[in-house]
């Protein structure tokens, strides 16, 4: 009798580059659990480092966060054919723009579907019309699609875990594993460097992410005489509406405390010439950034909102502030860089917590096994 055929697992994604940082770990376990892993994504740099994991690879002629009518409605097309030839046994769609078209697209299809979401994005926080439109509409379509058969949602906090249950999802269709797994083997505690403090930020530049706020409070560290540097690694993103335009960026070269590192290919350069890791986001699901900084050795100076708080944790490997709040954030940075054994005591507890809760092993588990569950229908 012929053995029945290895499951087909199809990853939606809207970039190759958010594939390989923040589902590679769960896909490779996939793999080795014997699921036939495909990837459906734009590709632009990292096609090749897909395919040479062994992943089937499905290109995507798709822009992340265009809303032209006519766009959307092609993209629902190309993706429903790709389900309907590929017929994977299960998808999970990765992030917001992921999860309504794919949705849509699979009208009339068998598969098991897991919606991810990383976060609920800039069209929950951010400011402007375009912003104020989607929370209009987003919440009450998310109502319905997350709400399908055979779908179910994972999410990376509690408190998206509450805000997907206020749409009427059963909560126990909803899922959570914390981020996305880090190498712990790799990302290994550093010694402090030399000099005076370094605060460094790591991610996109993006409004939503604290970076005015983070620009303002070392304007108020620099002006009381505190000689603690900031390092920005990262770039722009202009496919977020929140995004800081280049201008703007290059206007901040002028002051002689940043330093502007674009983006960094190992993060271990960064954090090697950092004392403190700071992100003063808005919201988060589940900050990659905080969680290598804290794999490194890091403490961490954070806001307190959802997402932040389940890696920096107040008094235990960080300190937390409000959001939008200079003065605050200036207040915390200046604590931390003035005491190097809190540092060193938070930068332990933060590498003791990565280790316990969100290493690549743990996180790829959890996500095999549910994989399984979908599959037999018990999701």
């Amino acid at each position: 009798m012929k053995p029945p055929a290895a499951p087909i697992l199809l990853y939606l994604v809207t970039e190759d580059w958010f594939f390989v940082s923040h589902r590679l770990v769960m896909a490779r376990a996939a793999r080795e659990a014997g699921f036939r892993v495909h990837v459906a994504t734009r590709t632009s740099a990292h096609a090749d480092a897909i395919r040479a994991e062994g992943f089937a690879l499905h290109p995507l002629d798709w822009r992340r966060g265009d809303l032209n009518p006519l766009r959307l409605a092609a993209a629902v097309r190309d993706i429903r054919r790709l389900y309907r030839a590929l017929r994977p046994d299960l998808v999970e769609q990765v992030s917001m723009q992921s999860i309504v078209i794919g949705s849509l697209a699979m009208t009339g299809q068998a598969a098991a579907c897991l919606n991810a979401v990383t976060g609920l994005g800039s069209a929950f926080t951010a400011p402007g019309l375009r912003a104020r439109l989607m929370r209009a509409i987003l919440p009450a379509l998310l109502a319905v699609l997350l709400r399908r058969p055979r779908a179910a949602v994972l999410v990376e906090n509690p408190d998206d875990r509450s805000e997907v249950a206020a749409l009427g999802v059963d909560p126990a269709r909803i899922f959570l594993i914390p981020g996305a797994g880090i190498d712990v083997a790799q990302l290994r505690p550093l010694p402090e460097p030399e000099g005076p403090p370094v605060v460094a930020f790591a991610g996109r530049l993006l409004a939503d992410k604290g970076l005015r706020t983070l620009i303002a409070a070392h304007r108020i560290l620099a002006d009381s005489g505190n000689p603690v540097r900031l390092l920005l690694a990262g770039s722009g993103d202009p496919a977020n509406p929140t995004s800081i335009p280049p201008a703007e960026i290059d206007s901040w070269q002028r002051h002689r405390w940043l330093t502007l590192l674009g983006h960094v290919a190992d993060i271990r350069e960064v954090w090697k010439r950092a004392h403190i890791a700071v992100l003063p986001s808005r919201r988060e699901g589940l900050p990659k950034s905080l969680l290598e900084a804290a794999a490194c050795g890091r403490p961490i100076v954070a806001t307190d909102v959802p997402g932040c708080r389940e890696i920096a944790r107040q008094g235990v490997n960080a300190l937390l502030v409000p959001p939008d709040d200079a003065q605050a954030l200036a207040g915390a940075i200046a604590r931390l860089a003035a005491d190097p054994v809190l540092r060193a005591g938070m930068g332990q507890a933060g590498r003791s917590l990565v280790e316990r809760e969100f290493s690549s092993a743990t996180i790829a588990g959890a996500a095999v096994a549910l994989y399984r569950r979908l599959l037999a229908g018990h999701g």
